[in-house]
């Protein structure tokens, strides 16, 4: 993954909310994540901007595109669209809401990832974490809630399906310390 600065990060996070804003569904959420983006960007040193903005080209994680009328306008490339996504997921932990009852099922995570992947694997460990479940093994984490989604997503943006699986589960042999953990 690329080390991103701290404007770096806005940069890229803001292109990432253009494509928020463009797919916004109400008047509400376009001005709410309008006004958030408008509010980071008050903050921000001219030339450290300029020199951040310089960095993310060089990088092909930003591509310069002349429009008919002579102008230009930046636009995030496919690795650049990849980077952001992964910024925004990290930097705002993944965060669900609890079902108001429990379906009945477990969700296992397990994952065998290769050292050389150790950050991915250190990532997936803290969301996991965050996301309440309970470690099992090492490599085996368990929930009794469908937090599949974000976790599948978090695993496709670094490209580790390979290495990782979700599993539902209708039974545990340990089910009765489970839900005392979980259902305290």
């Amino acid at each position: 993954m690329y080390k991103f600065g701290p404007i770096q990060k806005k940069i890229l996070l803001t292109f990432l909310g253009g494509i928020a804003l463009g797919s916004s569904k109400s008047s509400t959420q376009y001005f709410r994540t309008l006004k958030a983006i408008r509010n980071d960007w008050k903050r921000i040193n001219q030339s450290n901007f300029n020199r951040s903005l310089d960095s993310l080209l060089k990088q092909n994680l930003l591509e310069t595109k002349r429009l008919k009328n002579g102008s230009y306008k930046l636009v995030l490339t496919p690795q650049g669209k990849i980077q952001a996504k992964k910024l925004s997921l990290l930097g705002s932990s993944i965060k669900f809401k609890k079902p108001k009852r429990w379906n009945k099922k477990w969700l296992l995570v397990i994952f065998d990832i290769p050292e050389k992947d150790r950050a991915f694997r250190d990532i997936l460990r803290r969301q996991l974490k965050e996301l309440e479940f309970k470690k099992l093994q090492n490599s085996v984490f368990i929930s009794p809630y469908p937090f599949e989604k974000p976790i599948l997503e978090l695993v496709f943006l670094y490209r580790a399906e390979k290495y990782v699986r979700a599993i539902t589960a209708t039974s545990i042999d340990n089910e009765k310390s489970l839900k005392k953990y979980f259902f305290k």
